[in-house]
């Protein structure tokens, strides 16, 4: 093998490694469709529909990324310790 494809395959190990150990938990994906809910809608926040909603949420790991539903929708998506909202008109 080449000092090229050790380095490459060191890498891609690395970063697959990264990936399983950054994976956001169950509780990052609830906190952040909580503070999502609030910021779009302040009424909503206030009325804890965003805690609900976080509640009711289905947390689904894939080992390097998770994402949780509600209702069968695809709320939050997550990856190397970072979780993303969709946005709610989808």
């Amino acid at each position: 093998m080449t000092k090229t494809t050790l380095i490459a395959a060191a890498t891609g190990a690395a970063l697959t490694a990264a990936a399983f150990l950054l994976n956001p938990s169950p509780e990052q994906h609830r906190d952040k469709i909580k503070a999502a809910v609030a910021e779009r809608s302040p009424l909503a926040g206030a009325l804890g529909l965003g805690a609900l909603a976080a509640f009711t949420s289905t947390y689904h790991p894939l080992g390097v990324a998770s994402y949780t539903t509600v209702n069968g929708r695809t709320v939050s998506v997550g990856a190397f310790g970072m979780v993303f909202v969709l946005d709610a008109e989808r």
